[in-house]
């Protein structure tokens, strides 16, 4: 059995959708509860960053587009303990790669239940302030 059969794929993306009035897509992950975030998912062996977000996120929201911003930034973070067992005992840091949608208003998505329990559309400030994560609470505020 291989690493790829076995273990989740080091790198990850972050999605970060956003209106042009300025209003942010946050969902709350299902566990842990209370854990806001923008879309995010691990990237799978053979895929590359923009074919991970355009999956993640069509498989959380349900919004099917071409047209993400890759921001060509890069993060890279701890995993944190909760996470530690998908992951190759030698690996401890996640890259994340980090892209954004542009959309004309809020509207309702399709959330995936085995993810995430509901979604909120707030104000930049708002949004920054709910997240969990430093890289998305960043990229939340750098669309000020």
């Amino acid at each position: 059995m291989t690493d790829s059969d076995r273990y989740q794929r080091p790198e990850s993306v972050l999605v970060v959708v956003y209106t042009t009035e300025g209003d942010v897509l946050l969902l709350n992950r299902v566990r842990p509860a209370g854990f806001w975030q923008s879309v995010t998912g691990s990237l799978e062996w053979d895929e590359l960053p923009m074919q991970a977000a355009v999956r993640e996120l069509y498989e959380e929201t349900g919004i099917q587009t071409d047209h993400l911003n890759d921001c060509h930034l890069q993060h890279s973070f701890p995993i944190l303990p909760a996470w530690r067992d998908r992951f190759a005992a030698d690996v401890t840091e996640n890259t994340e790669h980090v892209f954004t949608l542009l959309l004309d208003a809020p509207h309702a998505v399709q959330l995936n239940p085995e993810e995430h329990s509901q979604y909120q559309w707030l104000p930049i400030s708002e949004a920054a302030a709910k997240v969990f994560s430093w890289t998305n609470r960043d990229v939340i505020l750098s669309l000020l």
